[in-house]
């Protein structure tokens, strides 16, 4: 049996964490859930995810943690979620590279349609759990 995909979701809310943590495992993936940026990065040669569901405003800055990321070598496609809709979030967002960004409250079948881009960028998504 092939194992499913583990998920990674980053947000200061717990009761984010939460409801995107049972909607993404409800669609068949494993799910890892972290409070805090050090939480992720202390899990992340554990959980090996194949995606990052990030805030961008996570205690500082889920911009930060992309950028270690990056700098460390890691390659996990992200998707970021955030509720603050302004013009120098906007920007960061739209240079980030990141597979998507959400705006809160999260649309569940948005998320779920870019977290299957994010693991098989080009097969078909009927394909997918």
């Amino acid at each position: 049996m092939i194992d499913a995909p583990v998920i990674a979701i980053v947000d200061d809310d717990a009761s984010i964490r939460r409801a995107l943590h049972r909607l993404v495992q409800a669609k068949g993936y494993a799910v890892e859930s972290f409070a805090s940026a050090r939480e992720f990065l202390d899990a992340v040669p554990h959980c090996r995810p194949a995606c990052l569901v990030l805030d961008v405003h996570l205690n500082g800055s889920g911009f930060e943690l992309q950028e270690r990321l990056v700098a460390d070598g890691l390659k996990i496609p992200i998707i970021f979620i955030t509720a603050h809709d302004d013009d120098s979030t906007r920007r960061r967002l739209e240079k980030c590279g990141a597979v998507a960004h959400l705006w809160k409250p999260v649309d569940g079948q948005l998320l779920l349609r870019a977290i299957q881009r994010a693991i098989w960028p080009d097969n078909d998504p009927s394909a997918m759990p």
